[in-house]
């Protein structure tokens, strides 16, 4: 794999929280979208797209805290503002959501 590599100072300027996500919808005309709002424990709930519609519905993920990268630019995707992005991976039809390993507060660093 030739990928490009950053710096760990590139690297801690990464905000990464942990969030629970309140509620998730798909995204209407997007097949692979849901639309999900986190509460990373601040003042409003973030409002996130996330590619993972393919793989759990949105009931299934309703209640789970997941790490988020809270301070990327955001981005109108398909209409709808992103205020952050989530972590998952997938390997063909294997699906994992990263998330935490126990109950933390909302806002929690993760470094």
């Amino acid at each position: 794999m030739n990928e490009e590599k950053i710096s760990y100072s590139d690297f801690s300027r990464l905000d990464i929280r942990i969030g629970t996500v309140v509620s998730a919808e798909k995204v209407l005309g997007a097949d692979k979208l849901l639309k999900l709002q986190v509460d990373l424990g601040e003042e409003k709930l973030r409002t996130l797209v996330a590619g993972i519609a393919l793989f759990t519905a949105p009931e299934d993920i309703i209640g789970k805290q997941i790490p988020v990268f809270a301070n990327l630019e955001h981005r109108v995707i398909f209409g709808i503002l992103s205020e952050g992005m989530m972590l998952a991976a997938s390997a063909e039809n294997n699906f994992s959501l990263l998330q935490a390993n126990g109950k933390l507060p909302n806002g929690s660093r993760v470094k």
